[in-house]
């Protein structure tokens, strides 16, 4: 059943025991900030309306209604919504995530796994009492279809060079920042050179298109929260309203504004992130 996220007793969470698969759904009208933290048991969990950010140790990711994020027991992450926000979580008894990925990922969501989401979200949380058989194969149809899942591409590397690390944090913090490769290099106390060869061999993305992808990830985080196009653009540095809209057709393969209506409907199309990745 879903309910304000506040309602919500979190400390369920952490049972080592009870059921194998434990779903909550929540909704906020107002932004909402974890800080850094993990779970006994592995946690699934994407969004119904609104716009997720999500870090991990070596990524950030920014996920909308049609992709889920995974992670594995103990994986330290934390979490942003952006505006009006409604989810639900998947936590998997330590024991089962053996058959699971083993690192955090995304995946894009099954029609079949959200209904067996939305079914689970409606069964009393008592550690005591054991699923009925038919919530038994309900739960198992979401764990199979996490395991089928695949992976997909839909984040922010971030290099394991400090160096490299500490640019690329302030370029997350502020993406409008006009310095090009040799100003950020020397801001960073390392060679072009390396810069340019590590960022690559680091995060699989040239210093470019890293840079490109963080401030398309931003705009998705503002256009959630509201922001006019006008504004993003000229806020992420792009030199025209027009130019920024063009980038980010050819990223999502639609407009801010079209991708908005999606976004704020909860109905994304099978389109959506298709270069993205």
């Amino acid at each position: 059943m879903r309910t304000d996220i506040d309602q919500i007793d979190f400390s369920l969470i952490n049972w080592t025991d009870g059921p194998p698969v434990i779903v909550i759904a929540g909704r906020q009208e107002t932004e909402r900030v974890s800080t850094p933290h993990h779970h006994a048991r592995g946690q699934l969990f994407g969004s119904l309306r609104g716009l997720l950010t999500v870090g991990v140790e070596d990524a950030v990711w920014v996920v909308p209604s049609i992709h889920a994020v995974w992670l594995p027991p103990h994986h330290t992450h934390w979490a942003t919504s952006h505006g009006p926000f409604e989810g639900w979580s998947a936590y998997v008894a330590e024991a089962l995530c053996a058959a699971l990925p083993a690192q955090p990922c995304t995946v894009r969501t099954s029609g079949l796994l959200l209904e067996a989401v939305m079914r689970a979200a409606q069964w009393p949380l008592d550690r005591h009492v054991p699923l009925a058989p038919p919530q038994e194969r309900i739960a198992q149809v979401i764990l199979d279809e996490l395991a089928a899942l695949p992976a997909e591409p839909l984040g922010l590397p971030m290099p394991r060079d400090a160096r490299l690390l500490r640019i690329a944090q302030a370029l997350v913090a502020d993406p409008a920042q006009p310095r090009d490769l040799e100003a950020w290099a020397i801001w960073g106390a390392v060679s072009s050179r390396t810069l340019s060869r590590r960022f690559v061999a680091e995060t699989g993305f040239t210093f470019t298109a890293w840079r490109q992808r963080a401030r398309l990830l931003r705009a998705l985080e503002m256009l959630a929260a509201g922001a006019p196009v006008s504004t993003i653009a000229l806020d992420l540095g792009y030199s025209t309203a027009s130019a920024f809209i063009g980038v980010f057709r050819q990223a999502f393969g639609q407009t801010p504004a079209g991708y908005r209506q999606r976004m704020d409907a909860g109905s994304p199309t099978a389109n959506d992130h298709r270069r993205f990745s």
